[in-house]
């Protein structure tokens, strides 16, 4: 037996700036901090983008980028590796940060790579199905995400660059960028 359950009340603690779910029994402060997702742009040899069409909800049919939440216990390459992994089983080689999204009114923190695809593709349990696409072929229509095109838009902005100069973007609680 470990004592009896906690009771949550919502206040502002003590040296705090917002109400915060706190432990009637104990005071514990549970924290609740944005959930990062990581992802990437990637390309094959021919300068075509990995485009995957979810499978899993949210948005189930529309298109996206390989991303995905971060696991505890991994750096943010190694996440967006592994969702590309999940995703197309592909296997990708960072080239180096393209963008960092700040969505408060999801509590996320997105982050985008530039990468280049170094194996086959095909559907992950995460997709009805995998393509490889040009620019002009991309269904930006049917897109699942606004980060989605933004990370689209900002690759395409600096894709002749070296190393890009990473895109930092806020979007306000209506959705607007800010």
């Amino acid at each position: 037996m470990t004592g009896p359950e906690p009771r949550f009340d919502i206040r502002t603690p003590d040296g705090e700036d917002r109400a915060r779910r706190v432990c009637a029994r104990c005071g514990f402060i549970d924290y609740v901090n944005p959930r990062i997702v990581a992802g990437a742009v990637v390309t094959d040899d021919s300068g075509r983008i990995l485009i995957c069409r979810r499978a899993i909800a949210p948005r189930v049919g529309f298109w996206t980028l390989p991303a995905g939440y971060m696991e505890q216990g991994e750096s943010v390459e190694e996440a967006a590796r592994r969702e590309a992994r999940e995703e197309a089983c592909a296997e990708i080689a960072l080239d180096g940060l393209l963008a960092v999204y700040s969505i408060p009114r999801i509590s996320q923190v997105q982050i985008f790579f530039r990468a280049r695809l170094v194996s086959d593709i095909a559907p992950g349990p995460e997709s009805q199905e995998v393509s490889l696409l040009g620019w002009d072929a991309l269904p930006m229509d049917a897109l699942a995400f606004p980060s989605v095109r933004w990370a689209l838009e900002d690759w395409r902005a600096g894709r002749d660059q070296p190393v890009p100069v990473p895109v930092m973007r806020v979007q306000d609680e209506t959705g607007a960028p800010r």
